[in-house]
């Protein structure tokens, strides 16, 4: 969608005008059909195709004023959740906000976003307790079932907490709770308690619930616009619904190349941006793909890399190891500064001759040197095109990751929207410990 962003393809293996690749293309055509007709695998978890186009704008304006009251006595704001029910938030937050925020004006006012419940660490829960004895706070928990251990363990710490410093009528109203709209040991907590509470929809999955109140209220906090969010989502969502052809559809197209990459051996998708704030946002795609394909023995290995910093230690495997990845580079054209090299008469580190570009220039050309490198080192090479990054366009490319998953899933003919393998540690893990 060239409104927002372009793919291309740079491996001369894969045209997809060739007569070879019919069979497959007549396979994602399928894929699509059961998407948008909803009869393929997990189609009891499609509630996320339709949120852009019919979000309750009371909802939204509820959760505005919501993350307006929450910031308005806190100086951070605690987000307890693991995988989905943080990942997409922190992801948003992270690429949206100034690398260092205490520099923008209008980023100072506005809480610090801490998380917590996506691990057990004990020293890291320690730590963030002696934090919050000196923050003003408050606390978002995210979890369907109030259940899951790790987020379960941080909020029953976090909670006691909060009721010591503010008592427990007041921190009752420092406690959000955001969870299924029926049932659940959070929502009987909360009905408890008198927390404020808002829904994830019983038909949208974890992975899939960053365009829900799981996301969009933590999103909100940081100060930022969830209306342009939800917009920039509804707009990629009328194009791929409108456009049914690989040619035309940007989603369709991405998943197909994955898929024949995948058909030719590569295993491993090497998902790379050359700005670090992407580091979040890549951990939102491994968890998103890798929980939605890999199952029955199938799917593609989702990792992640910043460049340039990570050509200086995985850049060798890339380039000269076993062939097992093609590579998916997330590229923005426009920063939002300039800054030139500065002439130095001595020139002992050599770098006059860059006296007349930026640091942007030096990147992007930095990213084209790669790119060309790794094609001809037998890594196929895909480019998602981003012409800037704001509010809309952080929508639309959440939208059309979620949308080429499902495609991706039915592709290789597994349910995308469940995890089954995920129980697995946690069955050892609760022998363990006697539960």
């Amino acid at each position: 969608m060239d409104k927002y962003f372009k793919l291309h393809c740079q491996d001369s293996m894969i045209n997809l005008e060739d007569p070879q690749y019919e069979p497959a293309i007549k396979r994602l055509s399928h894929s699509y059909r059961q998407l948008l007709n909803r009869y393929g695998k997990g189609n009891d978890f499609l509630g996320w195709l339709d949120l852009p186009e019919h979000f309750d704008l009371n909802l939204m304006l509820n959760i505005k004023d919501e993350a307006d009251r929450l910031a308005s006595f806190s100086e951070a704001v605690v987000v307890i959740g693991i995988g989905g029910s943080y990942l997409g938030a922190r992801a948003v937050i992270e690429i949206l906000t100034p690398y260092f925020p205490e520099a923008k004006s209008d980023h100072i006012k506005r809480p610090q976003i801490l998380f917590a419940g996506n691990n057990l660490s004990e020293d890291y829960l320690f730590s963030l307790l002696k934090l919050l004895d000196q923050k003003e706070y408050a606390v978002i928990v995210v979890s369907k079932s109030g259940t899951t251990t790790e987020p379960a363990i941080a909020f029953r710490i976090i909670r006691e907490h909060c009721e010591k410093k503010y008592g427990k009528e007041g921190s009752a109203s420092r406690i959000v709770a955001i969870t299924d709209p029926k049932s659940g040991a959070l929502r009987q907590m909360a009905v408890k308690n008198g927390y404020t509470t808002f829904s994830i929809p019983q038909d949208v999955g974890g992975r899939y619930s960053v365009l829900t109140p799981a996301g969009l209220l933590p999103i909100a906090i940081a100060g930022f616009d969830i209306k342009k969010i939800v917009f920039g989502a509804q707009q990629m969502r009328t194009n791929l619904f409108e456009n049914q052809t690989v040619d035309k559809n940007i989603a369709m197209r991405y998943a197909l190349l994955r898929y024949l990459l995948y058909q030719s051996g590569k295993k491993v998708e090497l998902m790379t941006a050359y700005e670090p704030k992407f580091f979040c946002f890549i951990e939102w795609f491994k968890q998103l793909f890798g929980e939605s394909e890999g199952k029955e023995g199938k799917g593609i290995f989702p990792a992640g890399a910043i460049f340039s910093t990570d050509l200086h230690s995985l850049g060798q495997y890339i380039q000269e190891g076993e062939r097992l990845m093609f590579e998916t580079v997330l590229s923005l054209n426009q920063n939002q500064h300039y800054l030139p090299i500065p002439k130095d008469e001595e020139d002992l580190d050599k770098l006059n001759y860059l006296i007349k570009r930026s640091i942007q220039n030096i990147n992007h050309v930095a990213e084209q040197g790669t790119r060309m490198a790794h094609v001809a080192g037998g890594v196929p090479n895909l480019q998602i095109e981003l012409a800037r990054i704001g509010e809309e366009e952080v929508g639309a490319l959440i939208y059309f990751f979620e949308f080429s998953c499902a495609l991706s899933g039915y592709l290789l003919d597994v349910n995308p929207f469940d995890q089954p393998g995920v129980e697995a540690y946690k069955k050892n893990m609760f022998k363990l410990l006697g539960k």
